[in-house]
């Protein structure tokens, strides 16, 4: 099989899951809590910080570092 029959595969077999999916947030919902769980590590590292202030900060660090990406794919989509 080659690499583009394989990615196809790969899409294919993710759609019909995705298709079956009732909830779709709750599917998701542990990846979500993990990364937020980093970003919490990130902005108070020594877990001194009120949990609901450490959360707040944790949501704005993402958004910083989703900002982040956009900038960049922006600049590369610049430059092609």
């Amino acid at each position: 099989m080659t690499p583009t029959e394989r990615t196809l595969r790969a899409r294919i077999a993710a759609n019909e899951s995705w298709a079956r999916t009732p909830d779709r947030s709750a599917r998701v919902a542990p990846a979500v809590e993990a990364v937020l769980r980093n970003f919490e590590r990130q902005v108070d590292p020594d877990g001194l910080l009120d949990p609901e202030e450490r959360r707040k900060r944790a949501l704005n660090a993402r958004r910083a570092h989703m900002s982040r990406l956009r900038l960049k794919r922006c600049r590369n989509e610049r430059n092609t």
